[in-house]
């Protein structure tokens, strides 16, 4: 998973560190783009929660019940006076049936698995990369579709932060 590290509104630059993917378990990321306020607030809302039900439980959700729980949140916050205008990449591994999962979750509470995924503006230019190129050169893929919204987006955002998750864990690696 990738995110820019640039917290801006509107042609306003406000942060350009920002780590806008969540660690939620051992084996579980979540990147996250939206209004600034609401993607902080729902981002640790739901690191708390699924942190709290691993502590009741003693083992983590699995990626497919944390989307679930997830897509439900923002369903029920949609239905309330202050619904949270936030888009979910939601990417993990399960150590049980030793499967890579993805999921694209967006505002109105829509989930989908897919085999790869990209919110916000440079998601026109990614999209098209990611479905020609081979998805086993993930992070070469994923320096391509860097390098292409760098250079066609107006307004690039310009250093980015990229995590995987895999059989071992969450790692931060550089490109």
């Amino acid at each position: 998973m990738a995110a820019d590290t640039t917290a801006a509104r509107s042609i306003v630059k406000m942060k350009v560190d920002e780590d806008k993917i969540k660690t939620l378990s051992p084996h579980l990321l979540m990147a996250y783009s939206g209004e600034p306020g609401d993607t902080v607030q729902f981002a640790e809302y739901v690191e708390r929660n699924i942190r709290l039900y691993q502590i009741r439980n003693l083992y983590a959700l699995r990626p497919s019940a944390a989307a679930s729980w997830i897509r439900r949140s923002l369903a029920e916050s949609l239905r309330s006076r202050r619904p949270y205008s936030v888009n979910l990449l939601l990417g993990g591994y399960d150590t049980a049936t030793h499967d890579p999962h993805l999921y694209w979750i967006d505002y109105l509470g829509t989930i989908s698995e897919v085999p790869f995924a990209a919110h916000g503006y440079g998601s026109y230019f990614a999209l098209s990369l990611l479905d020609r190129g081979p998805l086993e050169e993930g992070l070469a893929t994923l320096k391509r579709c860097i390098d292409e919204v760098s250079k066609r987006l107006v307004v690039s955002p310009g250093n980015y932060k990229i995590k995987v998750v895999d059989k071992d864990g969450v790692r931060e690696v550089e490109l």
